[in-house]
């Protein structure tokens, strides 16, 4: 599948965001059968923002850059609201909530390792990742099935525990929103605790919400062809084919086991289904678009898995990398193939 040109709009748009709305996990996807889901429609895609005080200070101007951007069906922020060297204070998550309590359109929000797997850091607080996962289900997910702001119908996995794993249907487009971490799927020891190897605990999470996704993965494809869906749009925060591991994971590749049932789920799905599939994510930081598991694709040996040409992987900018925001438009229904979507950077006013 062919890159997608990237265009640098001058102009400092911005996208209307807020929170999908409620739909037990029982209810049906909504199809696009109205006379509106007909035609072409934007999303926007944020991630790893904001990261430290400066950007903290400019995050409700960056707010305000995507609610001004009208024409956005809904905006997702793809994980990790806080850098990786800072406190998971109580009193930040619920300063965050309220910051995207703000935004205007429905907004999608999968959490990020930095604001859970990570807290176990010194420097974050010494904190159970487990108790802050809980928190943040809590103080952002305290609506199953509802997002901030707008609000839009969603299928959730709240009968699992896991209200934040999501997924819709726009215009016969699949939206799939996993918890997929990085810190290897959250199996690195937490040192900060003084651990050397990952808990019984840790572990049963791991699993627990690894299987989640899976279903969900599935589910998702099955529906999609059910429907004849034109397309399939995965995200997730973790970079699950990060650049700045491949030479780690090439060397040895139990450096990236928590993600190796993920990807060949995903590989055999893509493999499966007759139309592009796309992955949307954060954690890198750096903008990138690519198909990671094209044939001669490294990534094939490290996970094992044969190759995957319809899959399409585009990385948001993010922590210092964060100035602007990545404007996704879904073509109307009479395209198809490569052409159902495409996408642009938009910087942010400042």
């Amino acid at each position: 599948m062919p890159s997608k040109t990237i265009k640098m709009t001058t102009a400092a748009a911005a996208l209307a965001l807020g929170l999908l709305a409620s739909q037990p996990a029982t209810a049906a996807d909504t199809s696009g059968s109205t006379p509106d889901s007909q035609q072409a429609f934007t999303f926007g895609v944020i991630g790893d923002i904001p990261y430290g005080a400066a950007e903290i200070a400019k995050f409700p101007s960056r707010i305000q850059d995507l609610n001004a951007d009208r024409e956005l069906k809904f905006v997702a922020h793809v994980g990790d609201i806080k850098n990786g060297s800072s406190v998971c204070s109580d009193e930040y998550f619920s300063y965050i909530r309220t910051q995207l309590d703000t935004f205007t359109h429905p907004l999608v929000y999968t959490p990020g390792d930095n604001e859970w797997v990570d807290c176990h850091r010194t420097n974050n607080g010494a904190y159970n990742p487990l108790e802050r996962l809980d928190k943040l289900r809590e103080v952002f997910f305290n609506e199953p099935g509802k997002t901030l702001g707008a609000t839009m119908p969603v299928k959730t996995q709240e009968n699992v525990g896991l209200p934040e794993d999501v997924r819709f249907t726009q215009n016969r487009v699949a939206f799939s929103v996993l918890n997929i971490q990085g810190s290897n799927n959250s199996l690195l020891p937490w040192s900060g605790l003084g651990k050397t190897a990952a808990t019984p605990e840790q572990l049963a999470e791991v699993e627990h919400r690894t299987d989640a996704v899976l279903a969900q993965i599935r589910e998702t494809f099955r529906d999609a062809e059910r429907r004849n869906d034109r397309a399939v749009v995965l995200m997730a925060q973790a970079d699950m084919f990060d650049p700045s591991l491949l030479a780690g994971a090439s060397a040895d590749p139990d450096t990236v086991s928590g993600f190796r049932e993920i990807v060949q789920t995903i590989t055999e799905e893509t493999n499966r289904f007759d139309a592009p599939v796309y992955l949307i994510n954060g954690d890198s930081h750096v903008f990138a678009q690519n198909e990671p598991l094209a044939e001669g694709s490294p990534w094939l040996d490290i996970y094992g898995q044969p190759a995957a040409d319809n899959l399409q992987r585009i990385t948001v900018d993010g922590a210092n990398n964060a100035v602007d925001y990545v404007r996704f438009t879904v073509a109307g229904n009479s395209a198809d193939g490569a052409d159902v979507l495409s996408w642009e950077k938009v910087p942010f006013s400042q």
